[in-house]
């Protein structure tokens, strides 16, 4: 529930330091956050200027129509913007390392992020979800279930509603997926239930390695609310900490939500009580058992009704774009995983495909290390097709452990993987590099495949795709 305005103010003068008298805030970054940051700070009446790198915002009419006439400076940022500022509100898209950031910083300004300000206004329990990988699958899993449970939940954060916007609705619960940019500019953070899934490398383009990566992740669990640790990822496991209630998850050995074998069947557990067979989550791939398990502990450490979360999630359908079944042809399944934007989340989709994978691949790596991905590609893979940005580095690590093709675009790496698939295998597009170098985002580039392969379905079913040449 969202608290009353003197409270919130009082509550952020307290914890961040911000006086509406006082303080000279500037907002950075005029996208979906800097919106919602610019609508929250105007309804509290604080005064800001906000600043974008972009010469014209496409968030700025917007923001006219809704506030009026506020300061916007735009272009490259420099040091003017912000000298003066006592708190800069920067957007998660922003990197702290920017130069004018940086030495505002060295001067004494206050970073500021919208977790934040979201801490300091409500007073319901927040539950806190981040990782690498499976945080939006399991930040919607855990809101459904609370509906199945009767509990309101507000659910947002790096996934569809802005945190700040989540305010304009009561909640008794919020359910928010965090990312490590988030994560990095928030200080008060105190989530009744946390975790990191996973930690595997990911955004090396913003962080200087991936040890500095998980220690932003490992943010989500200041506070004393219960921790939820993967016991699978030596990396979450190392961030448990004795002093405080902790749930673990596994679907490899005995925790404290697991998976076991009775008389053939296969089960979630809670310790020792069966909560579902296997069978009934609707969801293709292990790692999606582990994301089920991640949300049931989660909602027992809020007290959600285990018998409500187990219904929730028999029907559960899944996130487009992630491991999205788009068709079967002649006996060949198409799978859209566009939403694998780092190699972790390709390594998970590979292991938990049962049939041989052609895999479809390649974008903007992000600096991360491509050689990662040879072992579960020799193991799950029958040839690979690379496209985009760093096509040439992947196979420059893959070093012919598997055939490789070269596509210039989705339709070309489509209409390629339809001439070398046959029946009972997989063509799963699961690329382990974020979509910018091509796409406006991943939903963008899952969308181009799903129109590809339902192209694929329009045309002569007897005519055959010419055989592409593999790299060698």
């Amino acid at each position: 529930m969202r608290l009353d305005p003197k409270t919130i103010k009082d509550r952020l003068k307290a914890y961040l330091g911000l006086d509406s008298p006082t303080s000279k805030i500037v907002v950075v970054g005029l996208g979906v956050t800097g919106i919602s940051v610019a609508r929250y700070l105007a309804a509290l009446g604080f005064d800001f200027v906000i600043a974008d790198s972009r010469e014209q915002p496409p968030s700025i009419t917007q923001l006219r129509e809704e506030l009026g006439n506020i300061a916007v400076f735009t272009g490259a940022f420099d040091g003017t913007s912000f000298s003066n500022a006592t708190h800069l509100i920067v957007s998660p898209g922003i990197s702290l390392n920017e130069k004018a950031i940086a030495e505002a910083v060295r001067n004494g300004t206050q970073v500021l992020g919208d977790i934040d300000l979201f801490a300091c206004s409500v007073d319901a329990p927040i539950i806190a979800i981040t990782g690498s990988n499976g945080k939006s699958t399991v930040t919607t899993m855990l809101g459904e279930m609370a509906d199945a449970a009767g509990i309101k939940a507000g659910v947002g954060g790096n996934l569809g509603i802005p945190v700040l916007d989540l305010l304009e609705q009561p909640a008794e619960h919020y359910v928010l997926e965090l990312s490590s940019f988030q994560l990095e500019r928030t200080s008060i953070l105190n989530a009744a239930a946390a975790t990191v899934l996973n930690v595997t490398a990911d955004h090396l383009d913003r962080h200087a390695n991936v040890a500095d990566y998980a220690e932003q992740k490992q943010r989500v669990f200041m506070g004393d609310g219960v921790m939820v640790i993967n016991a699978d990822d030596p990396i979450v496991a190392g961030m448990q900490e004795e002093d405080r209630r902790t749930f673990t998850f596994s679907i490899h050995k005995k925790a404290d939500f697991w998976i076991t074998k009775e008389r053939g069947i296969e089960y979630l557990m809670h310790v020792e009580k069966p909560l579902l067979p296997l069978s009934e989550l609707p969801l293709e791939g292990r790692h999606n058992a582990a994301n089920a398990l991640a949300a049931m502990a989660l909602g027992v450490a809020v007290g959600l009704d285990e018998q409500a979360m187990c219904k929730a999630l028999k029907a559960f359908k899944g996130l487009a774009h992630r491991m999205q079944r788009v068709a079967e042809i002649r006996g060949v399944v198409w799978v859209n995983d566009s939403k694998a934007t780092n190699i972790g989340a390709c390594v998970a989709a590979l292991q938990g495909n049962d049939q041989k994978v052609i895999l479809i691949a390649g974008g903007d790596a992000k600096g991360a290390d491509m050689n990662e991905l040879v072992p579960v590609v020799r193991a799950k893979a029958k040839s690979v097709v690379l496209m985009g940005k760093d096509a040439g580095l992947i196979e420059q690590a893959l070093n012919g452990c598997v055939p490789v093709y070269m596509a210039a675009d989705m339709r070309q790496a489509v209409n390629i993987a339809a001439s070398i698939a046959t029946a009972g295998e997989c063509v799963l597009l699961s690329p382990a590099c974020a979509s910018l170098d091509q796409y406006k985002n991943y939903q963008d580039r899952g969308d181009k495949f799903t129109e590809a392969v339902l192209g694929l379905l329009e045309r002569d079913t007897s005519m055959a795709f010419p055989a592409p040449r593999a790299v060698v």
